[in-house]
C-alpha cells in the first residue's frame, strides 16, 4: 500500500476523541500518525495501520478506495 507523509488516513476504529482521520507524519517499519481531532501523536506498526485503513486521502482526493466487504 502506497502511504506517504502528508496523507490522511481514514481508519476503521475511532480514536477515543471520536475522530477517524489521521495525518501521516512518518513512514517506515512504523507509522507516526497525528489525530486530526485532538492532535495526539502515536506510533503504530505498519502492519496494524495497513489492516485498519478504510481510505487514503492525498491532497483531498481519494487514493485508496474502501475495500470490498
Amino acid at each position: 500500500m502506497d502511504i506517504r507523509p502528508g496523507d490522511t488516513l481514514v481508519l476503521k476504529k475511532p480514536h477515543p476523541c471520536g475522530a477517524f482521520e489521521w495525518e501521516v507524519t512518518r513512514v517506515g517499519a512504523d507509522f507516526r500518525l497525528r489525530c486530526l481531532g485532538c492532535g495526539r501523536e502515536v506510533m503504530r506498526p505498519r502492519r496494524d495501520v495497513e489492516r485498519g485503513v478504510r481510505r487514503v486521502l492525498r491532497g483531498g482526493a481519494e487514493v485508496f478506495p474502501a475495500r470490498n466487504a
